[in-house]
């Protein structure tokens, strides 16, 4: 599992691991925080297309699909 720490989310960088759509490389855009500060949502955007999609953020965390980081 990939650590992740919730707070330092945004502007973090992954890696697909299987491209769909030729977009492999994203940056967390956008995280929003509930009063306890638990993320609530989160969208990622493709670095190329500037396309945007909302994420459940412990998905980052199964290595089978995203890698932390450009690789």
């Amino acid at each position: 599992m990939n650590p992740l720490n919730p707070a330092k989310l945004r502007n973090s960088k992954w890696t697909a691991v299987k491209p769909l759509n030729r977009e492999k490389h994203f940056l967390v855009s956008e995280v929003e925080y509930d009063e306890d500060g638990s993320v609530m949502s989160c969208n990622l955007e493709a670095v190329l297309s500037k396309n945007e999609y909302p994420i459940d953020w412990t998905e980052l965390k199964n290595q089978e699909k995203w890698i932390q980081g450009w690789k």
